[in-house]
């Protein structure tokens, strides 16, 4: 696989019915594990907004952030500060800030539906995430019904699967690589994402590496405006393996970097065994066993 091999989507052609298009979603879900999409409903602006208020809440000082610091909850919502997240066991916890948000469901005691935290400022974060939140699912879940027809499903298959789904919102913050940092220290280890799909906006400054099927490190690169999509663990244990997880990370480079990803995950109670297997594995239990593993504040409540 080469940087060019990740197949580039127009959206628009794909919703339109475009077979080549879907074709090349075929590609990326079974052999590649990426995809880089243009067009569609979410338009540039919007995307370029968001990153603009994820990087006001990163410039505020660490005292106000530490207001809405999820080292203090037993969930993932809120401010994640540098080291709080080890992907990779083999390496050092990830040089990297966080701020999550996900789907409430009041009087929930899953975490995974925990109530989101909201720091005082910027002003018009709460109301700029939240409305690109919505968008965002929306579009993933389209995406996965796309994918579902180009394995030979029902692409409404997912469609009932997502009413209160374990959708993560998160902004990253890459600081430039520090001097000292050593083979151990990366903005985020190699690791597969742990649920189904990710939608991934950036402001465009490189940094996204993926594992060839050789062996290789190679970059993905994607214009601001577009958005990476790359499938998890859980969803190639749903498709039994039709649907690849390929590991991916952020070294870091001398430039400061911040990406929007949304993780789309379905509803606690789904069986996610792969399909004709009758065996149950729910998504919650996977879901949150490997937030437990990752998250330093939650390793330590173990």
């Amino acid at each position: 696989m080469s940087e060019t091999s990740v197949p580039r989507i127009d959206l628009d052609a794909l919703f339109a019915g475009d077979p080549a298009q879907a074709a090349e979603v075929r590609r990326g879900a079974t052999e590649v594990g990426f995809l880089v999409v243009t067009g569609g409903p979410i338009p540039p602006d919007r995307v370029a907004s968001v990153i603009a208020a994820y990087r006001a809440f990163f410039a505020l000082p660490e005292a106000e952030k530490r207001k809405v610091d999820m080292a203090a909850t037993g969930s993932n919502r809120g401010w994640g500060g540098p080291r709080s997240e080890q992907v990779d066991p083999a390496a050092n916890p990830d040089y990297k800030e966080v701020f999550d948000i996900g789907f409430e469901v009041p009087g929930s005691a899953l975490p995974v539906h925990a109530p989101n935290l909201w720091p005082a400022q910027p002003a018009g974060f709460r109301a700029e995430l939240e409305g690109y939140y919505a968008e965002a699912r929306a579009l993933a879940l389209r995406l996965l019904g796309a994918v579902a027809a180009a394995i030979g499903e029902d692409p409404g298959f997912f469609a009932d699967k997502f009413t209160q789904p374990m959708a993560l919102l998160r902004g990253n913050y890459y600081p430039p690589r520090p001097d000292w940092a050593g083979e151990k220290d990366f903005g985020i280890a190699a690791h597969t994402d742990y649920g189904c799909l990710t939608l991934l906006a950036s402001d465009g400054v490189p940094g996204l590496e993926v594992l060839t099927r050789a062996g290789d490190w190679l970059p993905v690169l994607a214009p601001p405006g577009s958005f990476v999509i790359n499938f998890g663990e859980m969803l190639e244990i749903w498709t039994n393996a039709r649907v690849r997880a390929t590991p991916h990370r952020v070294v870091g480079t001398v430039a400061a970097r911040i990406s929007v990803p949304l993780f789309f995950n379905p509803d606690p109670g789904t069986n996610v065994a792969p399909l004709g297997s009758g065996r149950t594995i729910l998504a919650v239990e996977h879901l949150q066993r490997r937030f437990d593993e990752t998250y330093v504040h939650l390793q330590k409540a173990r």
